[in-house]
Parts: structure tokens; C-alpha cells; sequence
């Protein structure tokens, strides 16, 4: 006997959880195969695989979306909370919990181009870091011997490089590290150069860089290994990438930025003319100082010279004298020669300078040791170092002779006392020739 409600149980066909599932997943692949989606960056993670998991939402609905560890390989940019972007990809079902996500095969910025992004991401992140600070760029050398090249062998960089090298100076070595500027692998290869050519004994300086070219072009000098590479580099690197107009995160990192190689070039060495007028110009700089210094000594000795207490030491002071000056005339001899000598011999400049360098060292550690004696000598002489630890000295005559002994004084008669700093006059009451100093000593420490 059938039942009121039978026709609302009538079962045709029934599903298992599973068989809706799988249908449902191959109703929206069918439907969307490959779709654009726009939304807000929300819950990302990245899990330990590599993969990556997060949600894009709007105003009124929020979609999961997953990406495998291969596609996140290819993203330049970051994902992160918050962040505005269009994924493409494949709208499919997770089984297991029944949900419908987003798998992502490409991933964009909305509004900016995604190397535009990865670039100003990477930039702030290393600039926090303090890899941009100028504390830590260090000068470049003055007169290199050995340049490290880290470009390709191929490119027109290297030749102008070369060309601009052996133009200013033919006797410098170059070392050339091959390797790719763009394209896949590129960056990994100018990072072993950069590691390579840094342990390469005797290597005083890098160039690193390639001709211009697109943001594509370029973006190797943009990778974040290259960066730290640059950074560790135990050797000042320059960044020679691209035009005047390009910008690279290896330009911030670099020890010295260069608007193309052929000014990465010219940077590194100065020509002879150039090198003989910086001597010079060091030459007579120390000149100057020396002739300073040689002034301010002598200034200091004609000052303690008119003092009271050195008046009995003309004659020592004299000779003192005439030492600093015999020192301030040789100095300038030797500045002379050596000068004279660059001038006449222009091509071996470079020799000259070091030549000019180790006899300004020696010279000037002369004058050093010479000074010292000086000093040593007049502070042997001079009665202050005794007058500093509370001692004086008692002047007769209006102060023209310096009393020696107790014998020189006379009661009635008065006398000038000098400290280290001042002067009184007394009246001498009376004259004791008996007392002892030492006696004195003794009921003080008693």
C-alpha cells in the first residue's frame, strides 16, 4: 500500500560524495579551463614544499587559490597580504574537502609591471639591510695592477672595456671571467665570476656589467644573488651596467656606480698626465704641511725662548734652531728633486710615484724621529717638567739671575718666585743657612 508522500522519496539515481565531487570538478574544468582572475593578495603561505597557498578576495566574495612550487619559481616579484593582482589559471575541485580553488599558472601585478615590482621589493629589502650604505663601499685603488672583468666575451662591453684600458695604460693585466649577461642561468654565472675573480690572487679591482639593453635585458644585475655577491666581493667592484639612464640593484650594491663600461674604464686607472699631476699635487701638499709644522715648532721654540727661566740656555736653543732649520731645508730639497725628476721623466711616472712615495714616507718618518729628539732634548733642558710637580725658582737682581743656593740670598732683599704658571715678588724677612731640607721633609711626613 503506497504512502501519502512516496512520490518525494522516489529515488532515481543516488550519488555517492565522491561522484558529486568528480563532477562538479570536470563541470568547472570544462567551464574554465583557463580564466583571469582580479583580487586582493589574503592568508598566504608558503609551505615547506615550495608551494605556495593563498586566497584573492573583493568586496563580496573570496576564492582559494594554490600555486606549485614550479610556477612560484618564475614569479619575480613577491606575493604578500594585501597586494593587489591578476593570476591566470584553471578553476578546479580539491577532492579530499570538496572546495573549489583557483590553481595559478601565471601571476601579475595590477597596475605595475611585475619586474618593475620585484625590483622595488628587492631594493628596500637590501637597503634595510644596509647593503647600500656608503659607510661600507670602499675607494677604488690608485694605481691597480691586475683588473678582474666579469662580462661577456662576446659583447661589445668587453671590447670597449679593453680598448679604453689599453689606451690609458698598455701594462695592465686583465683577467676576463666569461660569462652569460641574460637570460636563464645568466645571474648564477656572474655570480661564480664575481667569487671566482674576488680569490684570484693579486686581483686589486672588478668590473662588472654589459652593454644597454631592455629592463629584461638588464634584470640579471636585478637578482638578489648578484646583489650579495657584489657585497661579500673581498676586492672594490664596479658596477658598469647598461646606459646612463639604467639602474640596477648591482649599481646600489657596487662600490662604485658606472654609466657604462667604457666609464667603469676609465675610472679604474687615470692616464699618466693625469697620475703625474696628482703626484704633484700630493707632493706639494706635503710640501705645505711639512713647512707648516716646521713653522709651528719654531714658533714654539722662540716662544719658550723668551721665557724668564730658559734665559740661561740661549746658546742650546740656538743650535736647536738651526737643526730645525737644517731639517725644513732638506725636506724641501727632496720634494724639489723628486718633482723635478717627474717633470723630466714623464713616461716612467709611474715608477716616479712610487719612488716619490716610499721617499716621502722616509722622509717624513725622519722628520718624525728628528722631532722627537728635538723634543726629548728641549724637554731634558727645560726646568718646567720640575716646575710641574710644585717646585720654583727664585730670581734676584729684578729677576735677571737665577739664586742657586741659600748663599745667594740676603735678608732685606727681594726676590721674584717663578711657578710652572706665574709669578710673585717677595721680601726675604731672614735667611736660615742651617735648616736642611730634608729635615723639613721629615716633620712633614710625620
Amino acid at each position: 500500500m503506497a504512502t501519502k508522500n512516496e512520490g518525494l522519496v522516489k529515488r532515481d539515481h543516488v550519488y555517492t560524495v565522491s561522484q558529486v565531487t568528480e563532477i562538479v570538478k570536470t563541470a568547472l574544468e570544462v567551464a574554465f579551463p583557463q580564466v583571469w582572475v582580479e583580487g586582493e593578495v589574503s592568508g598566504y603561505k608558503k609551505a615547506a614544499s615550495g608551494h605556495v597557498f593563498f586566497s584573492l578576495k573583493d568586496e563580496k566574495s573570496v576564492i582559494k587559490a594554490v600555486m606549485w612550487q614550479s610556477t612560484v619559481r618564475k614569479v619575480a616579484f613577491d606575493l604578500k597580504d594585501g597586494l593587489k593582482v591578476i593570476c591566470r589559471g584553471k578553476i578546479s575541485v580539491y577532492e579530499p574537502r570538496g572546495d573549489y580553488q583557483l590553481y595559478v599558472d601565471l601571476a601579475e601585478p595590477k597596475g605595475k609591471g611585475a619586474l618593475q615590482l620585484a625590483f622595488e621589493q628587492l631594493k628596500e629589502r637590501l637597503k634595510a639591510e644596509g647593503l647600500f650604505d656608503e659607510k661600507r663601499k670602499r675607494k677604488l685603488p690608485l694605481r691597480p695592477r691586475t683588473i678582474g672583468v666579469v662580462t661577456s666575451p662576446t659583447g661589445a662591453a668587453i671590447r670597449d672595456i679593453l680598448r679604453v684600458l689599453e689606451r690609458r695604460y698598455a701594462k695592465l693585466h686583465v683577467v676576463i671571467y666569461p660569462a652569460r649577461v641574460q637570460g636563464e642561468g645568466a645571474a648564477g654565472e656572474i655570480v661564480e665570476g664575481i667569487d671566482a675573480l674576488g680569490a684570484w690572487p693579486g686581483i686589486d679591482v672588478l668590473i662588472v656589467g654589459r652593454g644597454g639593453g631592455s629592463i629584461e635585458d638588464l634584470w640579471a644585475f636585478n637578482e638578489e644573488p648578484v646583489a650579495r655577491a657584489i657585497a661579500r666581493s673581498p676586492v672594490p667592484v664596479i658596477s658598469a651596467v647598461g646606459h646612463e639612464v639604467d639602474v640596477t640593484i648591482a649599481d646600489f650594491v657596487a662600490d662604485v656606480r658606472a654609466s657604462t663600461p667604457s666609464a667603469a674604464a676609465e675610472m679604474v686607472i687615470a692616464t699618466e698626465e693625469q697620475f703625474v699631476e696628482k703626484i704633484t699635487q700630493y707632493a706639494h701638499r706635503l710640501g705645505e704641511l711639512l713647512r707648516y709644522a716646521i713653522q709651528d715648532k719654531r714658533s714654539d721654540v722662540t716662544n719658550l725662548a723668551q721665557r724668564r727661566i730658559f734665559q740661561n740656555f740661549q746658546v742650546r736653543l740656538a743650535n736647536l734652531g738651526r737643526r730645525v732649520d737644517d731639517l725644513e731645508t732638506r725636506g724641501k730639497n727632496v720634494l724639489r728633486a723628486e718633482r723635478q725628476a717627474i717633470a723630466e721623466h714623464k713616461g716612467a711616472a709611474l715608477l716616479a710615484a712610487e719612488k716619490l712615495g716610499n721617499v716621502l714616507v722616509r722622509t717624513v718618518g725622519e722628520h718624525r724621529a728628528a722631532w722627537e729628539r728635538l723634543a726629548a732634548a728641549l724637554n731634558a733642558l727645560s726646568p718646567l717638567g720640575v716646575l710641574k710637580k710644585g717646585y720654583t725658582l727664585v730670581w734676584k737682581e729684578g729677576g735677571l739671575r737665577l739664586a742657586n743656593r741659600i748663599e745667594d740670598i740676603a735678608a732685606g732683599e727681594t726676590v721674584a718666585v717663578s711657578f710652572f704658571k706665574g709669578e710673585f715678588s717677595a721680601r726675604v724677612e731672614s735667611v736660615d743657612r742651617k735648616k736642611l731640607l730634608e729635615s723639613r721633609f721629615l716633620k712633614e711626613g710625620s
